[in-house]
């Protein structure tokens, strides 16, 4: 892996440290979304298919509010994807048990094989990066992208990707 220079203090970052990172960044969501725009492609579906199929298989029987929170999309977006996917045979929406007003999503098997379709090709690109930088950078990327979560929602952000 190419070593980049950056400055002995990371607290006096150059600018030009910075926008490479972000240009780093930018390279690396990229080739992060490739592999399953590839696959995407093939269902006629986009990166928003992708994202709800993502956050309602790692949170088998969320209700679409907090499926909203989580995108930060308008429920008009969110309502056109999950249409797209309810009717295509990808999702389906149950009543709450508890409060039947509720609509909880949950992948269907076809679901699940693309969920895993997906993922594969990302965990396979994340993983090789992670053994190719080793333990303490892995540990330091991961403190890098909590600093870019809002101090506010961390704490929550945190309990979704730590769950069990």
């Amino acid at each position: 892996m190419t070593d980049l220079k950056s400055a002995n203090n990371p607290l006096f970052l150059r600018e030009e440290e910075l926008r490479q990172a972000i240009e780093l960044l930018f390279f690396a969501y990229r080739e992060f979304t490739a592999g399953p725009d590839q696959i995407l492609k093939d269902y006629n579906f986009g990166r928003a298919h992708h994202r709800v199929i993502h956050f309602v298989g790692r949170n088998e029987g969320i209700i679409v509010s907090e499926l909203l929170d989580i995108l930060r999309i308008t429920k008009q977006s969110l309502n056109r994807v999950l249409s797209n996917l309810i009717e295509r045979g990808f999702i389906e929406q149950r009543q709450g048990e508890e409060d039947r007003r509720q609509r909880c999503l949950y992948l269907t098997e076809k679901g699940r094989k693309l969920e895993q379709e997906l993922s594969r090709v990302q965990r396979d690109l994340v993983g090789h990066a992670f053994r190719e930088a080793g333990a303490d950078a892995v540990a330091g990327y991961r403190k890098v992208l909590l600093g870019l979560i809002d101090e506010d929602i961390r704490d929550t952000v945190l309990k979704r990707v730590l769950k069990p």
